[in-house]
C-alpha cells in the first residue's frame, strides 16, 4: 500500500513537472522568462490531487511584457 502511494505521488509530481516544463516553453516562445517558476515543493509533498505551480517573482519589465502578451492573446 505505501510502495502505491509513493508511485501516485511520483506520478502527480512528474505531471506537475511537465506542466511546469510545458509552460516555461511556452512563456520562452513569446519572450518571457520567468526565472522562479518550478513545482512548489509544499503542495507536492501535501495530498492535494496534483502540486501547485509556483510561477515565482519577476521583475518589473517580465511583469509588463507578460502582461503585453496576455492582452494581444486575448484579442485574437
Amino acid at each position: 500500500m505505501k510502495n502505491r502511494a509513493a508511485a501516485t505521488s511520483r506520478t502527480r509530481v512528474r505531471s506537475t513537472e511537465e506542466a511546469v516544463e510545458q509552460l516555461d516553453h511556452a512563456l520562452r516562445g513569446v519572450g518571457i522568462v520567468l526565472p522562479s517558476l518550478r513545482v512548489d515543493p509544499v503542495s507536492a509533498a501535501s495530498e492535494l490531487p496534483y502540486p501547485l505551480v509556483e510561477l515565482g517573482r519577476c521583475n518589473l519589465q517580465v511583469a509588463a511584457n507578460l502582461a503585453a502578451v496576455l492582452r494581444k492573446a486575448a484579442e485574437t
